[in-house]
């Protein structure tokens, strides 16, 4: 995870676009709203009672049969993706998204009108800097079922490749390519959302695909078509006369591009991504995309980012004069060396604090743990998140040289790597509750060369002294 210098952006003005949903044949009113800074993508259903919002996270992905369709406490979102791929596209970080109703306007099928209406609403820097998940290692989701597969390796920008292979004669292997993001408007925004010939029949026959016309969805005839068909076809689409081309679509509509179809469905895998939630600096590969296998993707990569954030190294500055050395920590603590675990605190406040220990070879215990391969032993790690959190808990007190820490218990501790003479540990306890009758629950990581070396959920109680 990385904070680079690039500022959040947002739109200067609101815009509002109309037109109907592909799937549900409504009208629909969308409006898109200026937001602050780590607001991200949401949708605001204006239409219900109390304008419920829906976050635009891959934990709320429902359906994905036509189109990326959300669910939060009952309230739904149907086909998010061409209008977040709109938003990435354009390098847009926070926006609300209000609707009248369940499914944005299909439009034509392509993220080509919500690219315009976002440019004319203006696009503006804010003050914080953006977020971004830094692809270091290989990730990736295989959907056995189907063969898809999406993996993310290291680059330095954002870019996307699609292969797709539908198995027919008329549209066979495709790819597309997206090595640049600031690409997006010219080279994949107005890709449009296409379909086969006999998937249509069926959402027709189900009423599936209300909003549809020969504007909106280019559709690829991978079968013969009856006069009946034909005719069920043109009565749908209100149109006089319907005709295959040469290239296998059905007429008024001539492709952008040969590679329209893998351009599309790079265009949804934009969308889809989005709802991991923070900007990626890595290259996606899609082999055989679809709104599943890009969704599970977006839920892996969201948790793996999520653990990597709790798991973020704090970046403090060492050669600053700290907020208590070490004679005033022992002023505080009733610790002594050579069990005294902690040099320096350099931040504290009613719910938090950070502490310093520098680890050298005169540590008494590397003498037995171990004679020619010293390695600080994973309890002393423990002890000295305590004595740091001792500090948090004793600085409620008045008197705290009065006082005793005693450990109550330790949950979740985990060891995650060597700590070795010559390294510097940082410790990092925020409050999991508020200190009561001088009871303190928090949770402690211990970090070490730019990675953490450790964390527990401590619970310790300051006791005042016999003799006091």
């Amino acid at each position: 995870m990385s904070t680079t210098s690039v500022k959040q952006r947002t739109i200067q003005n609101k815009v509002t676009l109309k037109g109907v949903g592909l799937h549900t044949g409504e009208n629909v009113t969308m409006t898109f709203v200026p937001a602050k800074e780590n607001h991200g993508f949401a949708f605001k259903r204006v239409d219900l009672e109390g304008e419920p919002i829906i976050e635009a996270d891959a934990n709320y992905v429902v359906n994905t049969q036509r189109g990326t369709n959300l669910e939060k406490n009952g309230v739904k979102i149907q086909t998010s993706e061409h209008v977040l791929a709109a938003l990435v596209g354009l390098d847009i970080d926070n926006v609300l998204i209000e609707l009248d109703a369940p499914e944005p306007p299909i439009m034509d099928g392509s993220s080509k009108f919500f690219v315009e209406a976002l440019e004319n609403a203006g696009i503006v820097d804010q003050e914080q800097d953006r977020e971004e998940y830094i692809v270091k290692d290989v990730i990736s989701y295989k959907d056995e079922a189907t063969g898809s597969e999406i993996t993310v390796i290291p680059s330095e920008e954002y870019q996307i490749t699609t292969m797709v292979d539908f198995g027919t004669k008329v549209l066979g292997t495709q790819n597309a390519t997206l090595d640049h993001m600031s690409n997006f408007k010219s080279e994949i925004a107005d890709a449009r959302t296409f379909s086969f010939l006999h998937e249509l029949e069926m959402l027709l026959e189900h009423g599936l695909i209300k909003g549809g016309d020969l504007n909106n969805a280019i559709v690829y005839v991978d079968k013969e078509i009856s006069e009946p068909t034909m005719k069920k076809l043109e009565k749908a689409f209100k149109k006089e006369k319907l005709s295959v081309k040469p290239n296998g679509i059905l007429d008024n509509l001539t492709l952008h591009y040969p590679n329209e179809a893998a351009r599309h469905k790079l265009l949804d895998v934009v969308g889809d991504l989005a709802l991991a939630g923070t900007r990626i600096r890595g290259k996606v590969i899609a082999n055989k995309p679809g709104h599943y296998v890009n969704t599970q993707f977006a839920k892996k990569l969201s948790k793996i980012i999520k653990i990597e954030k709790r798991n973020k190294v704090p970046n403090y500055d060492l050669n600053q004069p700290p907020l208590m050395d070490v004679t005033q920590i022992m002023d505080i603590l009733p610790h002594r060396p050579p069990f005294l675990l902690v040099d320096k605190i350099l931040e504290l406040s009613e719910t938090h604090v950070v502490g310093v220990k520098n680890v050298t070879m005169n540590e008494p215990f590397f003498v037995g743990h171990f004679p020619g391969a010293p390695v600080m032993p994973g309890v002393l790690q423990v002890e000295a998140m305590a004595q740091t959190g001792g500090i948090l808990v004793l600085s409620t007190v008045p008197d705290p040289e009065n006082y005793l820490t005693f450990f109550m218990k330790m949950d979740n501790v985990k060891f995650k790597q060597q700590v070795s003479p010559g390294d510097t540990l940082i410790f990092k306890c925020d409050l999991i509750s508020p200190i009561r009758r001088g009871i303190c629950h928090m949770q402690a990581y211990a970090y070490a060369n730019g990675k953490l070396a450790s964390e527990a959920e401590l619970m310790a109680q300051i006791v005042k002294t016999k003799n006091n």
